[in-house]
């Protein structure tokens, strides 16, 4: 071999050991650099008419198996949906605290019957009265305070979701930046490692935020799209949008995650291909977990408020009050009222002594106030004054029916027939679906047991009418549908939403049950479909509510019931107005027998037995309808809450497990190993002190030769 192909084999080998130095440097440099790949120098021998001819560098290559990374991106968007959904969770958890904890809203509900039991025991003991009302006040200001919790935690979601899309649009810029930069490297054979450790650390956070796949192409641009095929980034980039809409209030109608193609400029709704990672965490939780857990707190609220009421309405003070205010129930002047049972209004002096006694009959026809038939709700003010005469007056206006007393010293109270006890709606007397004497008070209406039936005035305006949005169970918007709300009657309200043509009839069917409440179910090929109320621009009459709010339609007027809530302000600094005395009036009880006495506490033992006594209960959230005890189902609250956050924590635990093993396994083909990097350092530098040698030696050869000449 001549001495320069002794030199170019020695050169060849100095530059293939200098590259790989250089190699095992920057592994050495960079062992903790999240993201980064192990590099490596590829070496093929160069020979010529079958002689060595040295050693060509074939290139610098990044160590990764694309399955392993893969699986790895997989692992790290279940991991940060899982952890996201647990973080958020085991907060609210600590918020409702559990069924042991005194300050927690279970704790505060049993202390208030506790207070109610002490003040029953002896009713003319007003400090235990005071007691009671002010644990009972504690008890509807911790719900109010959770369900504004659940809101702001909805609110955070939300503002997340747009932070997240944000930062995925910068993600996706880089990306394609770096895309441009390795097809320019790889174009001319330049070292494209940097761009591509860049690239997986990158793909490596975007999949905390989505779930991801990712395709090498063969000039070294990297397409990116979701698991289900969505193209993120290929010849293309999008432009991901969401624009946050500022509230967690029940009822919001929040914006999609839509994306603008960057080369065509079409939108699509990426928001269904979001199947993991944060932002498909903080949607389910937006839109899913905190309004299931807000819908059992509204309700289990509202049936704490109702059932205090129901035994409230059906007892008295002493003195009884001169006035009974009912609440906003709803209801116009001229529509119908009918339902079953008896019961008795009772003109009471402050001794205790009967002046006048109203007894009222319900029936499926209407009722009768003494005797005398009436149908609407203006036939039973019209019987009601003149059954008082000069003891009393009755009135109706903007829903409410109000009661007065005409002579000083003398008061009102309301009793249910024993034997057959009056039933308007959903088993409520007529105290009590009036509202007459109710314990705890509400802005709006917290049950929907309306006791209107199909004949029923619907009571709207002309071109009044609500838009429903239907959704398939990944979230994809299908359809709005605007029904007119304007209809004659409560019966021609219904037919319009069941209209197949102009209604929602192909979805399902609303029907109005024996207690006036409307209800809708989905036919089965449309059960896991969500139905929204997104616009209501009904008013009913002079009530100032919406149908909706009447009905219960959509989840404002059922989940914001549990912010509602308080103890009548009377009550709170009057302890003496609490009812806790029962009229003692039967069939032969005649006006100047002593009804009501002041050392009776049947009224505050009703009270106190409304804890533990069955009650229905809508379905709300994961709970099904049914019949259960306040105390059972607040338990059931708390303890489904802790559940929830349990599991969640469960499942990040085991998620969290499954992405460790994956980025272990995946660390093992990338990552760098110490030992091994400094094998190769020796290896390159006695490679490079070899071909060091063979220059030395091919220059001694030549001295010699050249001194052989002369």
């Amino acid at each position: 071999m001549a001495l320069n192909g002794i030199l170019g084999n020695a050169m060849s080998g100095i530059q293939a050991s200098q590259l790989g130095m250089r190699s095992v440097s920057n592994n050495i440099a960079n062992v903790n650099t999240p993201g980064y790949a192990r590099t490596k120098v590829d070496l093929i021998a160069r020979s010529a008419g079958g002689m060595g001819m040295g050693v060509q560098v074939a290139g610098i290559t990044r160590v990764a198996d694309v399955f392993l990374q893969a699986a790895s991106l997989r692992a790290g968007s279940d991991a940060s949906r899982a952890t996201a959904s647990a973080a958020l969770l085991d907060r609210l958890q600590t918020q409702f605290g559990s069924t042991n904890d005194a300050g927690g809203l279970y704790g505060r509900l049993v202390q208030a019957f506790e207070s109610i039991g002490s003040a029953a025991v002896d009713p003319a003991e007003r400090v235990a009265r005071l007691s009671a009302a002010s644990d009972l006040q504690s008890f509807f200001d911790e719900a109010r305070r959770l369900s504004a919790e659940v809101r702001a935690l909805r609110d955070e979601a939300d503002r997340r979701i747009g932070g997240g899309v944000e930062r995925v649009n910068e993600i996706l810029t880089e990306l394609q930046s770096l895309n441009t930069q390795a097809q320019t490297l790889n174009a001319s054979g330049s070292d494209s490692t940097g761009v591509t450790n860049r690239q997986s650390e990158l793909l490596d956070e975007l999949s905390g935020l989505m779930d991801i796949r990712s395709e090498v192409q063969p000039d070294g641009r990297l397409f990116v799209r979701t698991e289900n095929g969505a193209a993120l980034l290929d010849n293309s980039r999008l432009q991901l949008s969401y624009v946050p809409s500022g509230t967690g209030a029940y009822g919001a109608d929040y914006g999609r995650i839509s994306a603008i193609v960057s080369s065509s400029g079409a939108t699509v709704d990426l928001t269904s291909s979001i199947r993991s990672g944060e932002l498909r965490a903080l949607m389910d939780m937006r839109d899913i977990e905190l309004p299931a857990i807000a819908a059992q707190l509204a309700e289990f609220t509202s049936g704490t408020s109702d059932a205090l009421n129901a035994a409230h309405n059906n007892a008295s003070s002493y003195p009884p009050p001169s006035t009974m205010e009912g609440r906003n129930t709803g209801l116009i002047a001229n529509d119908l009222l009918n339902g079953t049972g008896r019961a008795t209004l009772a003109v009471v002096r402050n001794d205790g002594e009967l002046v006048n006694r109203i007894d009222l009959e319900f029936t499926a026809g209407g009722f009768t106030v003494n005797g005398n038939a009436g149908t609407t709700v203006n036939d039973l003010v019209n019987e009601l004054n003149a059954a008082l005469g000069g003891d009393g007056t009755a009135s109706f206006a903007g829903g409410r029916l109000v009661i007065n007393a005409s002579a000083a010293g003398t008061g009102l109270a309301a009793v249910q027939d024993e034997a057959s006890p009056s039933d308007i709606g959903g088993g409520r007397g007529f105290a009590h679906f009036f509202g007459l004497n109710d314990l705890i008070t509400s802005a709006r209406p917290s049950f929907f047991d309306t006791g209107l039936d199909a004949g029923t005035p619907l009571g709207t305006g002309a071109g009044q009418e609500m838009t429903f949005r239907i959704s398939t169970p990944d979230g994809r918007s299908t359809t709005e549908i605007t029904i007119p709300a304007d209809q004659a009657s409560m019966g021609d309200f219904v037919n319009a939403l069941n209209n197949p043509a102009t209604g929602m009839g192909g979805y399902g069917t609303w029907s109005l049950n024996g207690d006036g409440a409307l209800n809708f179910s989905p036919s089965p090929a449309y059960a896991n479909y969500d139905f929204d109320l997104i616009a209501d621009t009904t008013t009913r009459g002079d009530t100032g509510l919406a149908l909706s709010q009447i009905l219960g339609i959509g989840d404002a007027a059922r989940m914001s019931r549990a912010e509602s809530f308080s103890v009548r302000n009377d009550l709170r600094s009057n302890s003496s107005a609490l009812a806790f005395s029962r009229l003692d009036i039967n069939g032969a009880t005649v006006p100047g027998d002593l009804v009501l006495t002041e050392g009776d506490g049947r009224g505050g033992q009703a009270l106190y037995d409304a804890f533990s006594t069955a009650r229905r209960f809508d379905g709300a959230g994961g709970f099904a309808g049914g019949t259960a005890s306040l105390q059972a189902y607040g338990a059931r609250l708390a303890g489904d809450v802790g559940s929830r956050a349990a599991r969640a924590e469960r499942a990040a635990d085991s998620a969290l497990s499954v992405k460790e093993a994956a980025d272990r396994k995946r660390m093992d083909v990338e990552g760098v190993n110490m030992d091994e990097e400094l094998a190769n350092m020796i290896l390159y530098q006695q490679a490079y002190n070899a071909a060091a040698r063979m220059i030395q030696a091919s220059k001694e050869m030549t001295d010699i030769i050249l001194n052989m000449g002369r």
